[in-house]
């Protein structure tokens, strides 16, 4: 089957077996490796990608519900070779640690700040709910989508 849709602000189209994930298409046929493999049922947020306007489980969604949609995946929020706000303020906060849950959480988070560019600190834990850290502790994933209000 053949898909069309915006991926990182670009218009792709490709063919695609009926079955893949998008998680799948991002990293194998588009090289976007960012968006990580975790639990593979939507219970870990590793694959997290924002489809028009909401995070969603990239391992959830296979490539034909992707036709026509909007895609944003962590290689898409940087500009000319600069991190996102978001990206640098996990970076200050000590929001990163081993890094494998980032990519997810960032994503959620920019999800949540598309949405709501000034979100309460309960709002931002339900944003990140769906998203696991063995690392962190959470709170400086917390205080990093706080220093982030309003930048984007």
């Amino acid at each position: 089957m053949k898909i069309s849709f915006v991926l990182n602000s670009q218009g792709v189209s490709i063919e695609v077996e009926p079955d893949i994930r998008l998680l799948d298409l991002l990293r194998y046929k588009f090289n976007l490796t960012g968006t990580k493999e975790g639990c593979s049922i939507g219970e870990c947020g590793a694959c997290t990608v924002v489809m028009n306007g909401k995070a969603v489980n990239s391992c959830l969604v296979l490539a034909g519900q992707c036709d026509g949609a909007e895609i944003i995946t962590i290689e898409g929020i940087e500009k000319d070779g600069k991190l996102h706000p978001l990206q640098e303020n996990f970076l200050k906060s000590g929001a990163v640690q081993c890094g494998f849950c980032t990519p997810g959480m960032v994503m959620s988070a920019y999800a949540l700040l598309l949405e709501n560019p000034n979100p309460t600190e309960e709002e931002i834990k339900e944003a990140i709910a769906g998203n696991l850290c063995r690392c962190t502790g959470y709170k400086q994933i917390i205080n990093a989508v706080e220093k982030s209000a309003g930048e984007i």
